[in-house]
Formats: C-alpha cells, sequence, structure tokens
C-alpha cells in the first residue's frame, strides 16, 4: 500500500529574516513564522493526517508544536529529516553557502556533509516510512534537503537540477511513496 505524503517546510526563522543559512543550528521562528505554523495547522487539521514527522531541529519542531498542538495528531521527530549539515558555515550569510551550492553536492561542507549525504538520510527515512504508515497520509515537516531527498527518490529528480531550481515557497508538495 502506498503512503500519501505531504511536504511542508518550517515556517519562516530569525535567520531567514536575517539572510542566514542555519544549517544544523537550532533555529527560531520569527514572529511571522509563529503565525504561518498556525495557519498551517488550521490548513491541514481536517486533511485526515495520520502522523506528523518533522526534523528534530528546533525550528522545524517549534512549527510541529504550534501547528498541531490542539490535535490528537501524533508528531514524531527525525533527525534524518535535517537540513544539509554546513559545517564551519552553519549560520553564515546565505550568500556564502547557497551561491557555491554546486561545489558541494557531492562535496561537505568543511567539517559539515554534502548534499547528496542530506539527501540520502532523507532516502533512509522514506525507506523505513512504509514499515509502519503504509495506507496512510504522512505530512513532513523538513527543510531543503528534506524536500530534495522526496523529489530525487520519489519523483526521480537529480540533485544538480534540484539545486540550480530557484526555491518558490507555496502550502505543501504531496507524494506518492
Amino acid at each position: 500500500m502506498a503512503v500519501r505524503i505531504t511536504f511542508e517546510t518550517h515556517s519562516t526563522t530569525t535567520d531567514n529574516e536575517a539572510g542566514l543559512a542555519t544549517g544544523w543550528l537550532p533555529g527560531e521562528l520569527s514572529n511571522a513564522g509563529c503565525e504561518q505554523a498556525r495557519l498551517l495547522g488550521t490548513r491541514r487539521r481536517d486533511d485526515a493526517v495520520d502522523v506528523v514527522f518533522t526534523s528534530d531541529l528546533a525550528r522545524a519542531v517549534q512549527t510541529a508544536t504550534l501547528a498541531f498542538q490542539s490535535t490528537t495528531i501524533p508528531v514524531l521527530h527525525d533527525w534524518r529529516l535535517r537540513e544539509c549539515d554546513y559545517g564551519e558555515l552553519n549560520g553564515a550569510p546565505r550568500s556564502k553557502v547557497i551561491d557555491p551550492i554546486l561545489e558541494y553536492l557531492n562535496a561537505p561542507y568543511p567539517g559539515g556533509e554534502s548534499w547528496t549525504q542530506a539527501v540520502t538520510r532523507v532516502g533512509g527515512f522514506l525507506e523505513d516510512l512504509p514499515t509502519r504508515w503504509a495506507g496512510c497520509h504522512v505530512i513532513v515537516i523538513g527543510h531543503v534537503a528534506t524536500r530534495w531527498g522526496l523529489d530525487h527518490y520519489i519523483k526521480g529528480r537529480r540533485l544538480e537540477e534540484l539545486a540550480l531550481e530557484e526555491f518558490s515557497w507555496r502550502e505543501g508538495w504531496e507524494y506518492t511513496l
């Protein structure tokens, strides 16, 4: 049986607003991000969701908590849904991390990991998902690396293609695993 996955990005953080690439740092939702998270909950509450999986980084956990705290939907944290580890560049200006992104598709950031490694982590999560959640509707709250993992493993998209794409926020991405 298939697993229906709805992917949502974590809400806007203070780092996003400051132009910083948070990476594996916790991050904190901004005031606008807190409102976005509440709206996410309103938008998804009646979607017959069986479970919410979120990255264990604080900004994703905070998004899930604000969105689903008044429901009985279980929220589970999984480290494999984390953003790419930018190593020494965690918290650096986005231009230093994202502009040279193609350099780090296969080679790790100094002291961190490559995008290929990050996406492979997400692949491990996807491999495990049907063992417990087959036939279910799952919401995944994560980061760029999380979405790239979904696009790569489920839709067969190449990382080089994803890296060149301009990110544009929207109300969820739908996948069937």
